[in-house]
């Protein structure tokens, strides 16, 4: 078992790259991540989807472990994209016919149509992360899209009011987060990348929705803010994040944020002393992959601004489009310049 007081432990955001005979990974890189279900994306017959999503992800968990990572994700294997497998599993939601919502470029998307209350029917994930639970020793995080964000993944034709459409996704996100830390999960991370692209809404409601997610929920947890894939969405704002501070005085436990590619100024860590940092130290627009002294480079610019203790090291993003070669030797480097910086510390 990792031990929980490990300096700098390493962790993924969340996603690993799903192997080719699984998932057509070109058609995966030709469109956004979809909002709405994409079984066309899988390669396997459907009587042996389970199976094949199993094997794909013992061996996603045993690579992060052979990498020498300290928390273990599933790798969103079974996943097309980081949200539409919870938001496609709500009561209220009209399968056949989707909808229409601009996505973070500002394109419209085909996203789940709201007809009804959303409400969660069952546990979603319970059984991955079981599975997970089951298949490593070490610490465990499993990933959940954020009430925020699957509001502006969707088009509302019930509710007439995006901020109580965002509660009512935030309630299903918090029954969903308890029975993943009764299924074992030391981390249960909360996917809002939204409130980044669209901080004046998340002001204005999206940050009660998460209060409501995190409310009366006792184990860790994490929220993941972002610019988007790298593969996908190339351009960094130059002036940092649009909505980042505001976590400090929600309830979360850590805060995810990604430094390499942006080249973010870490003094705007000094605005989350109350927060765990989950620092974002590889590039993900470049497929080169990172030296272990470039990593541990990125970890030393957060050091004057963030105790060694309060930081996690992860990737800036999920690795979900990578090539299966770079996001192994990126995760590779990424626990070894970790250990750099442990070693000077210690």
């Amino acid at each position: 078992m990792t031990n929980v007081n490990t300096l700098l432990p390493t962790s993924l955001v969340g996603s690993y790259c799903q192997p080719d005979w699984l998932i057509d990974r070109e058609k995966l890189k030709g469109r956004f991540p979809p909002r709405t279900r994409a079984a066309e994306l899988w390669r396997i017959p459907s009587e042996q989807l389970d199976e094949a999503q199993n094997d794909a992800t013992l061996v996603a968990i045993r690579e992060q472990e052979r990498a020498g990572l300290d928390i273990i994700t599933d790798g969103e294997i079974r996943r097309e994209s980081y949200s539409n497998r919870f938001a496609t599993a709500l009561e209220g939601v009209d399968l056949e016919n989707h909808g229409t919502a601009l996505d973070r470029s500002g394109e419209p998307n085909p996203v789940p149509r709201v007809v009804g209350p959303i409400r969660r029917k069952h546990p979603v994930e319970g059984a991955d992360m079981k599975f997970l639970r089951a298949s490593t020793d070490r610490r465990t995080k499993i990933t959940v899209p954020g009430p925020f964000t699957m509001s502006q993944q969707a088009q509302d034709d019930f509710y007439g009011d995006p901020a109580k459409m965002a509660m009512d996704y935030a309630a299903a996100v918090n029954a969903e987060i308890k029975d993943l830390h009764a299924a074992g999960a030391d981390i249960v991370q909360i996917d809002e990348p939204y409130m980044q692209a669209r901080p004046e809404a998340a002001r204005e409601f999206g940050a009660d929705a998460l209060r409501r997610a995190l409310e009366g929920v006792r184990g860790e947890t994490a929220v993941h803010i972002c610019f988007g894939y790298a593969a996908i969405i190339h351009e960094r704002p130059t002036d940092g994040y649009s909505f980042l501070p505001e976590f400090n005085d929600i309830e979360v436990t850590g805060v995810s944020i990604e430094t390499a590619q942006s080249n973010l100024d870490c003094s705007i860590l000094e605005k989350l002393s109350k927060k765990k940092i989950i620092l974002g130290v590889l590039d993900l627009s470049d497929m080169s992959v990172e030296s272990p002294e470039t990593v541990a480079g990125r970890i030393r610019r957060a050091l004057p601004h963030c105790d060694a203790e309060r930081i996690v090291v992860a990737p800036d993003c999920g690795l979900k489009y990578l090539p299966r070669d770079v996001a192994f030797g990126k995760m590779k480097a990424m626990a070894e310049g970790a250990a750099i910086v442990r070693a000077e510390l210690s």
